[in-house]
Parts: structure tokens; C-alpha cells; sequence
């Protein structure tokens, strides 16, 4: 299968693609933070739905009042991720308590939840810039992982993602870390870009084989039917969501 087929095979995939990646960058440019807090939180709230239909949790509007009150924190809390430790206190004081409560609930602000306050750390810390990093690094790993698997790939990378396979990984892997080498190297030294970029890069497959094994637990194709090509929200995301943790360890690990 040649690469033009491919692109005319999965169009639907591509477009979408290239749209809500041109939606990413113009708000980018723009470069204000109650804006990126608003794009990612309405992100967030799409996702945080598909996890709770993924992780069996019936309809329940307290749950989403509470991802709304997190995230409404985040907008004034000085550091976005330390508010998942909150959580976390909150949910085992409640299990101590009541020794009752449903573990489950936990699960959405675990995933999600967490991923999301950290990309939003990750432009408070770091800035903009830093987002754009992650976007280059993510976008090439599964936008490469995708066509080096359909031309080269031979062997499946692990049973639960059947159609991934480790050519189709390693080509993705090492196109994003070269290319976001060059990206990081605008915000960091060569080193630290290098281990950044491959290091987010792996994370981002495991991001993508984590949403995977999820929606197999749930016996559901994709989390939802929003994005055509994709599937739902989680589906587009799911890299991001460990990426971005990834990234802004490395980043305050290494500088």
C-alpha cells in the first residue's frame, strides 16, 4: 500500500487532524492563558465524559460538578497539577470515612484529570512554546507510528493494540524525537531536547496503548463519536495525556 493510498483510505482521519491541529496553533499564537485555560478545559470536560462511560460509571452530575470546581481552581491555583494530589487526599479521606465509597469514582480524576492539569502547568511553567514542543513531539509520533506501521510493519507490538506494530512504533519514535530535537532546542540545551523529545515521545505510545486497553476492558471501538475519522475525544488525546506528564517532568527534572 502506497502512501497516497493510504491518505485517500483514511481522509476522514486527516482532515480532522489537520483542523483541530490548526485550532491548537492559532490559539496558540495567541498566546493567552484564560484562552488555553478555556480550549483545554472544554477538552477536558469532553474527555472526562468518555472516561466515565469507559470506566462503567453510570450518569452522575455530581462527578462533573466536581471535574468543573477542579478545573475552575486551576484557573487561579498558582500550581494546576499539585490539585490532583488534593483530589486524591479528598477521595482517600472520604474512602476512610464512609469505608464504603465507590473506588471508581476515583478513576475519571486519575484520567483524565491529572493529564490535563498538568498541560495546564506545562504553559504556566514553561510557556507556550513548551505546548507547541509537545504538539510537534505527539502529532509525529502517531502520524508517523501510523505510516511507517501501514508500509513496513510486519510485527504486532503487544496484544492490546492489535494493529500497532513495532516498526510502526520505532519509526514514530525516532521521526518525533529527531524533529522535536529541533523544536526543543529553541527552549533548551541539545541534551536535555534529545531525552525530553524521545522520552515524551515513548510516553505518548503508552498514552495511546493506556486509552486502548481501556476501551477493550469496555468492549467499545473508540471512547466516542465526536471527531469524524477519530472517534472521540480520549481517542485524539490520549498521547497528550501522558506526554504532557512526561514532559513536564523531564523539563523539571533536567533544567
Amino acid at each position: 500500500m502506497g502512501f497516497f493510498s493510504i491518505v485517500s483510505e483514511n481522509r476522514a482521519r486527516f482532515l480532522t487532524g489537520a483542523v483541530l491541529i490548526a485550532v491548537v496553533v492559532s490559539i496558540g499564537l495567541i498566546d493567552n492563558f484564560f484562552l488555553i485555560w478555556l480550549f483545554l478545559g472544554i477538552v477536558f470536560l469532553f474527555s472526562f465524559y468518555e472516561a466515565m462511560r469507559l470506566f462503567g460509571i453510570e450518569k452522575n452530575n455530581q462527578m462533573y460538578a466536581y471535574a468543573m470546581l477542579v478545573w475552575l481552581l486551576a484557573l487561579v491555583y498558582p500550581n494546576p497539577d499539585d490539585l490532583f494530589f488534593l483530589i486524591a487526599v479528598i477521595f482517600a479521606s472520604l474512602l476512610a470515612y464512609t469505608q464504603d465509597f465507590d473506588k471508581r469514582l476515583f478513576l475519571p480524576f486519575l484520567y483524565p484529570t491529572a493529564s490535563f492539569l498538568f498541560l495546564l502547568a506545562l504553559y504556566k511553567d514553561f510557556g507556550v512554546d513548551s505546548l507547541f514542543w509537545l504538539l510537534v513531539v505527539v502529532a509525529l509520533t502517531d502520524i508517523f507510528a501510523f505510516f511507517s506501521g501501514k508500509l513496513f510493519g510486519k510485527r504486532p507490538f503487544c496484544p492490546t493494540s492489535p494493529k500497532k506494530t513495532v516498526e510502526g512504533v520505532v519509526g514514530g519514535v525516532l521521526i518525533a524525537t529527531f524533529v522535536g530535537f529541533f523544536a526543543g532546542s529553541l527552549l533548551v540545551d541539545w541534551p536535555q531536547a534529545l531525552l525530553i523529545s524521545l522520552g515524551t515521545s515513548i510516553a505518548s505510545v503508552f498514552g495511546d496503548l493506556f486509552e486502548s486497553y481501556l476501551k477493550r476492558q469496555a468492549n467499545v471501538k473508540d471512547s466516542g463519536d465526536l471527531l469524524p475519522g477519530h472517534g472521540g475525544m480520549l481517542d485524539r488525546v490520549d498521547g497528550y495525556l501522558f506526554g504532557g506528564i512526561m514532559m513536564v517532568l523531564l523539563l523539571r527534572g533536567l533544567l
